[in-house]
């Protein structure tokens, strides 16, 4: 995009701001700008709306007295003013900014443009949470061809100077001007193969001032226009392309991901530049107060000599570890920050503790050290791993700085799903091809992909992929959040590809540096052996493996920190949580996580086994009643067993059995060799199932025949599963002297007198069966999933002692979408702002929520004991799991492997409420 910078965004009295007086009367004496330095702040860490999380932390620090360079932040508010007025600042600002560089230039003793001792500013975003990568910076802002020469004479290296000068150009063309990097890339390439040069350290400043003159004749073609000399000028052009970089794609696309709002703006950081590339005793780096990882309580990151900070996460160089720790266990021969800059570490060590102790967190470090003086740039929550992120806020209870309940609070319910996926079988063959950095822990196996698009692509077809880059940059953040892994051959542990695959849970292999990609040609060449695009592989983000072909994995073992955790949480919530099980493995599974029971048991999926599917055919084909019970005899004996297994596995814990629900449409032979075994199994003419097929077909079987309508037409099928529930609870009451819980669920009704005579059905054979007292305490309850059935509950509930939402059904029914067919057309829906979610994933509150709020009120009206459960998918996430508590439900049930996520969301909700 090219885009003329000719006055555009540079505030101006002359230009109209507002057409209305008292708006602009108030905007006038607002205040916009916060500056911090010197050990004062005008702000503080409260502020993080309004300054955004790094704006906070640089005011917080400069108060706590650490070495922090002096600068301002300017506002969300002004992002928001910008935003919508296209472009143009409110009024007074350029005042306040004004004013605000003259107090960084009263600290530094330095003049923004002044020739002799240049004044130079870096422009970075802060939003108020982390979105690393996702917004634009720029850096060395206020050079031009003669503070050049005043910096090439204040720090006495020329070629620092002219170096420092083309990164600008670089970074302000690309950012500001639209000029793209791999312009300035190709002539840097260029120059240095003339000269046989291999790194950009090799390069003189006579060789740098060769390259900016090319530079800027490469802006002139590319852009129109000439680089601007004028700071001022290039001060309030990098600002509004900070503003404008939060509504770039890519930082929108990690919103959506994140579930960030998208009207929380963006702060501007303008701060005094420091220098980590003035010789070998100047760095920059990337630390983390505790390692991200695992959680070890131990200072670890990295960093570069002689180096400004985005050649650290660019993955341009190969950075060094800060601990002798950190270079023995990634295998490195470079030499740590602890061994070649003791003094610099040490210090560094203890303002890890002091920014810990501060905060009470893990904290994400950015530092410059500028000719043996260290300086902190900027402090935030870091970002870590599900694992991490357990240890640290066990140990941080264990140290004091933390209580219980601020440890569950700090423990994204979501993050769990790190925890809960297999991990590789150690005693599994394994061909290792490629080792690099163990950046995010996890297995994966997929098929390689060399870019986001195909990952995405890949990933919508149902297969699984893994992202193989030379390096990842916010551009793919897409491909990263469709990819189940991710492959980079440069970078290190806070490379992009490695912070963002932590935050995102997906196993990463950073740094793999034997992995050569062509991506013309779509091949990986590792150790000599080429692999196409297709191919599978294994990756282990645990231990750094690129291993080839799909490896075995085993399940996780969930204890130590997680059981102390999840313990706090269970203490804590207020919601009960149960499964959605079917099968006995479920049931082993979701124990093992932490159910409570079960909360939806499906029945149909025992039925669709090989001579149950005969019978059940049998069933729906015959041509009385008699005929009909002598086939569902059949499968009684089949359905009382795994019942009887099931109720064996929760060991008295309650069962909610739902009858059968789906369209007997599912159910009818579909082949000539279906129809034929059919026929033969049940003694009727070929002719006559071939009729019968016809004429049980339904156009839209999803609103047709199912559920309490099947038990209507043929009760039979509900007395058949009823007797069979009952009798296997009778069987394990003898067995095990456990009285068994069963709730009995009628799904699809709509209709008071649907429930009516479905209730009177099941309690006849009750009568039939509990005889003698046996053990089994069984109740009858529907499932929610109709809208009449929501605005009918109080009706409903006459005869229903417990509700449970179906709320895949029940957003169906009330958007009127298919859940199999609306993924076409709702990301569109969800890029252009119709919905904020896709309702199948996150309960469409305002809707479904206000229907599902109705049902309770009116159903407890009727029966104040009334039960009432969710057992729709949206039970295991987090954000709908925190609704169902608002609601004042009483359980959720969902997937196994999602138990303990609804666990954690459950406790977060009590605790946000104050219950």
């Amino acid at each position: 995009m090219n885009t003329s910078i000719a006055h555009a965004g540079i505030p101006c009295r002359d230009l109209p701001i507002s057409s209305k007086a008292d708006i602009l009367s108030k905007q006038k004496h607002a205040k916009y700008v916060y500056t911090f330095g010197n050990g004062k702040a005008d702000g503080d860490r409260s502020m993080k709306i309004l300054l955004g999380g790094k704006g906070a932390g640089l005011a917080e620090m400069s108060a706590l007295g650490l070495p922090v360079p002096p600068g301002f932040t300017i506002t969300t508010q002004v992002c928001t003013w910008f935003t919508n007025n296209v472009g143009e600042y409110p009024p007074n600002l350029d005042v306040q900014v004004t004013e605000s560089i003259a107090a960084i230039e009263k600290i530094t003793a330095t003049r923004f443009g002044d020739p002799l001792r240049p004044l130079l500013l870096s422009v970075r975003s802060g939003s108020r949470v982390s979105m690393p990568g996702m917004m634009d910076t720029v850096l060395n802002l206020g050079l031009n061809d003669r503070t050049v020469q005043g910096l090439a004479s204040d720090s006495e290296d020329p070629r620092f100077a002219y170096d420092s000068y083309r990164r600008f150009i670089q970074m302000f063309a690309d950012v500001v001007m639209g000029v793209p990097h791999h312009h300035f890339e190709h002539i840097l390439d260029q120059h240095k193969r003339a000269r046989s040069f291999h790194l950009d350290t090799d390069l003189s400043a006579q060789d740098w001032q060769q390259i900016i003159s090319q530079y800027k004749i490469k802006i002139h073609s590319e852009a129109g226009h000439d680089f601007p000399q004028d700071p001022r000028t290039q001060l309030w052009h990098s600002i509004a392309a900070v503003f404008r970089s939060w509504s770039n794609a890519r930082a929108v696309t990690y919103r959506k991901l994140q579930n960030i709002p998208n009207d929380w703006g963006t702060a501007v950081n303008v701060q005094a530049m420091v220098f980590g590339n003035m010789g070998e005793s100047s760095a920059t780096g990337v630390a983390f107060t505790r390692n991200p990882a695992t959680g070890d309580n131990a200072l670890y990151g990295e960093y570069l000599v002689n180096a400004q900070g985005e050649d650290v996460v660019a993955g341009i160089r190969t950075p060094q570890q800060i601990t002798i720790a950190g270079k023995v266990a990634n295998r490195s021969n470079l030499p740590a920050m602890e061994e070649v800059m003791p003094s610099m570490f040490h210090e560094l060590n203890a303002i890890r503790h002091t920014l810990e102790e501060h905060y009470s967190d893990m904290q994400d470090i950015e530092f410059t050290i500028q000719r043996g003086k260290l300086y902190i740039l900027q402090t935030r929550a870091g970002k870590r791993t599900a694992r991490a992120a357990l240890k640290i806020a066990c140990e941080m209870v264990e140290e004091g700085l933390i209580t219980e309940d601020e440890a569950v609070m700090r423990v994204d319910p979501s993050s769990l799903n790190q925890l809960l996926h297999p991990r590789i079988d150690p005693t599994a063959e394994r061909q290792v091809l490629a080792e690099g950095l163990a950046a995010s822990p996890g297995a994966a196996s997929g098929h390689i992909v060399f870019s986001a698009d195909e990952a995405e692509r890949l990933a919508q077809s149902g297969e699984k992929a893994i992202l193989c880059r030379t390096e990842t940059s916010p551009e793919d953040i897409h491909g990263m959040n469709a990819a189940v892994g991710i492959v980079t051959s440069r970078g290190g542990m806070t490379s992009h590809a490695a912070v963002v695959a932590r935050g995102m849970g997906r196993a990463c292999v950073a740094g793999a540096s034997n992995v050569n990609i062509d991506y013309n040609a779509n091949i990986m060449e590792v150790g000599g052996k080429i692999l196409q695009e297709g191919d599978i592989v294994t990756i282990d983000g645990g231990s750094g493996e690129v291993m080839l072909g799909e490896v075995p994995t085993i399940e996780p073992e969930l204890s130590g920190d997680f059981s102390r955790l999840m313990g706090w949480a269970d203490k804590r919530r207020k919601l009960g949580v149960l499964v959605n099980a079917d099968t006995p493995e479920d049931c082993r599974k979701a124990l093992e996580f932490g159910a409570e029971g079960i909360g939806l048991c499906r029945t149909e999926h025992m039925f669709f086994e090989g001579v149950r599917i005969v019978a059940m055919r049998e069933m729906i084909l015959a041509t009385n009643v008699a005929e009909r019970r002598k086939a569902l005899r059949k499968v009684l004996p089949m359905q009382r067993d795994d019942f009887a297994e099931i109720f064996r596995i929760m060991k008295g814990r309650p069962v909610t059995i739902r009858l059968l629900d789906p369209p007997l449409h599912e159910f009818l032979p579909h082949t000539e060799a279906e129809m034929h075994v059919v026929s033969a199994a049940a003694g009727l003419s070929l002719d006559y199932v071939r009729e019968q097929v016809i004429r049980l077909r339904e156009t839209n079987p999803m609103l047709g025949h199912r559920g309490c309508r099947v038990g209507i037409t043929y009760p039979e099928v509900y007395e058949m599963q009823t007797r069979a529930i009952l009798e296997a609870g009778v069987i394990i009451g003898r067995e095990t002297g456990v009285n068994v819980e069963v709730e009995i669920m009628v799904p699809f009704v709509g209709v008071e007198a649907e429930l009516k005579i479905v209730k009177e059905c099941i309690d006849k054979v009750a009568k039939e069966v509990l005889v003698n007292g046996e053990k089994v305490h069984y109740v009858v309850g529907t499932m929610i999933e109709l809208p009449r059935a929501a605005l009918n509950a109080g009706k409903i509930a006459k005869q229903a002692h417990f509700f449970s939402f179906g709320t895949n059904d029940l957003t169906q029914m009330t958007f009127g979408l298919s859940r199999d067919d609306a993924g076409s057309f709702l990301p569109t829906y969800e890029k252009r702002g119709i919905i904020e979610a896709d309702p199948f994933v996150h309960l469409d509150e305002e809707g479904v929520g206000e229907l599902m709020q109705l049902a309770v009120e009116r159903g407890r009206k009727t029966r104040a004991d009334l039960k009432v459960c969710v057992c729709g998918e949206h039970g295991g996430d987090a954000k709908s799991v925190i609704f169902c508590h608002k609601l004042g439900l009483d359980c959720v049930s969902c997937s196994p492997y999602r138990v303990p996520i609804a666990r954690l969301a459950a406790a977060h909700a009590a605790l946000s409420s104050g219950l």
